[in-house]
């Protein structure tokens, strides 16, 4: 017997993503997300302020953590705020911001292994 005979017989070697196959708008949203977390600033970025005490931070507290102008910590601000994955709210003269639980939840949801039988 050849392997790729023997593969085919053992079935995939992994589960899949999903039950089912995503609908157009949720793969839509999700691809968003995934792009913006896509850039390893971004993805440092939702770490902090997911593990902030309180879960919130101040931008004054994020900017600290790059070597990167803060113009360009904004951006990237706006971006993980555009994808969903933050929120935002001005408070005087800074703004704090804060995951967003749902948006997290659809990422760990769609990359959850289902249980195998």
């Amino acid at each position: 017997m050849s392997k790729s005979q023997m593969l085919a017989q053992q079935g995939p070697c992994c589960a899949p993503l999903a039950a089912a196959a995503l609908p157009g708008d949720l793969a839509g949203d999700l691809a968003r997300m995934f792009k913006a977390l896509g850039d390893p600033v971004r993805l440092r970025l939702l770490s902090i302020v997911a593990s902030h005490d309180g879960g919130e931070a101040c931008v004054c507290e994020l900017s600290p953590a790059f070597d990167l102008s803060q113009p360009t910590i904004s951006h990237h601000l706006r971006v993980l705020r555009e994808a969903g994955l933050l929120q935002c709210e001005r408070r005087g003269t800074w703004v704090y911001y804060w995951v967003v639980p749902a948006a997290l939840a659809q990422l760990a949801a769609v990359l959850a292994t289902p249980e195998r039988t």
